[in-house]
């Protein structure tokens, strides 16, 4: 009987490390979002295969989760990029030295043995220990202590799990979950959406028979939670004031069951142009984007006073997504929260016009930044006494969801294991 030998393969071979550097040159400027780099560095190297695809933006996003620690050792990281990449490899990915010396000089093999014995330093100093920015750290450090900064940190360190929400127009979640089970991948419900399902790995599922068919959705749970907390009903107006691509507008309408009207407001042309596919494959009609200049734009002035629903999520500096987005700390900063605190707020103002006499409006953002969340709130009450705020963990328990954060919904990473989201529920008088 013949013996069975099993052959490591090689942890990067030098093709795909080439390619990572290539990558981080660019990605590491970070003066784009990390996730449109990559895409166009993938449509123009068409002849990579799956695993170099893989292998190649694992240790690119390895880089930015570790680029505080890696920013230490190296000035100018994306300048020196290879080093960058073999610096992403051993801190982001697990690697020892020798499992990677057929693709180091001896240079690089100090380099990288230099940057092991700085382990205790990185563990002792905050920006490193959490892999934050310093001017993220000052922000947070004026509501939150430096553990508390450190555990947020540390919460946003691994990828994001893929959250999937089931189309209740077209099938039950139960009956989904166990028909993926059956499949072999690796699924289970969310702890608080009563249409979610949790993918533990990142299992590439567009092509897969139930998305295709509209009974799957890919939304983070905390997104879906906010469509729960707007409980539109049958025969309502609803606007979604910041629409985007639509996940929300779509758990909305299948809320109604199809039935009442969606407007599905957004100053982005191509994102709406996203959500028209998406509504076909949802089977949803009740829903009909529109394009606008602006949150003055006059034909919103349609709706005032006639909305039954309106929901607001903000643009908003999107530091509750850095599991999916960990670039964003860098392409932030105080001067961008300035502007967008001045935009949402203007935002929250003309959307409440809409709001009929006892119509709901729910503020939200993927944000964890007070400014952005609970004071933009206190400011608009204060100025709005015609509104007032509803109890959100009041309105999940009505709605059988066992989520408690008190008055405004807060959902944190590490304990929620979602996105980073915070919710307000108004009412008008």
């Amino acid at each position: 009987m013949a013996g069975c030998y099993f052959v490591r393969q090689p942890v990067m071979t030098p093709i795909q490390l080439q390619h990572t550097t290539q990558l981080l040159s660019e990605l590491l400027t970070f003066k784009q979002p990390a996730d449109t780099v990559v895409s166009h560095y993938f449509r123009e190297h068409k002849k990579l295969g799956r695993q170099d695809r893989h292998e190649i933006a694992e240790t690119a996003f390895a880089a930015i989760r570790h680029y505080q620690k890696i920013a230490s050792v190296l000035r100018r990281p994306h300048s020196q990029a290879k080093k960058a990449a073999l610096a992403a490899l051993v801190l982001g990915r697990s690697m020892n030295i020798s499992q990677l010396s057929d693709l180091l000089d001896e240079e690089e093999t100090a380099f990288l043995s230099q940057l092991k014995a700085r382990k205790t330093e990185f563990s002792q100093s905050l920006h490193t220990a959490a892999e934050l920015p310093e001017w993220l750290i000052q922000q947070l450090r004026v509501h939150q202590t430096d553990e508390h900064i450190l555990h947020f940190g540390r919460s946003i360190a691994t990828p994001a799990p893929l959250d999937l929400r089931v189309n209740t127009l077209n099938n039950k979640r139960d009956k989904v979950l166990t028909l993926l089970q059956n499949e072999g991948l690796p699924v289970e419900a969310t702890p608080y959406s009563p249409w979610g399902i949790r993918l533990r790995d990142k299992t590439a599922f567009h092509q897969h028979p139930l998305f295709l068919d509209g009974t799957l959705e890919v939304q983070d749970e905390g997104s879906q939670l906010l469509a729960l907390l707007l409980h539109a009903k049958r025969g309502e107006i609803v606007v979604d004031f910041c629409a985007g691509a639509g996940g929300k507008t779509l758990a909305i309408g299948a809320m109604m069951a199809n039935k009442g009207r969606i407007y599905a407001f957004d100053i982005a042309e191509k994102r709406l142009a996203n959500l028209k596919p998406r509504m076909t494959r949802a089977g949803l009609t009740n829903i009909h984007p529109e394009r606008i200049s602006s949150e003055t734009d006059p034909r919103i002035a349609r709706l005032h006073g006639k909305a039954d629903r309106v929901l607001v999520d903000a643009p908003c500096s999107g530091l509750g997504t850095l599991r999916r987005n960990p670039d964003l700390k860098y392409r932030q900063s105080p001067d961008t929260i300035q502007k967008l605190l001045q935009q949402q707020y203007h935002i929250l103002q003309a959307a409440s016009a809409l709001v009929k006499p006892q119509g709901r409006l729910v503020y939200a953002t993927c944000s964890i930044l007070p400014e952005e969340n609970e004071q933009q709130i206190e400011r608009f009450l204060a100025e709005h006494p015609d509104f007032r705020v509803l109890n959100s963990a009041e309105l999940l328990e009505g709605l059988k969801v066992p989520l408690n954060t008190g008055t405004y919904l807060q959902l944190d990473s590490a304990q929620h294991h979602t996105d980073g989201f915070f919710a307000a529920v108004l009412q008008r008088k």
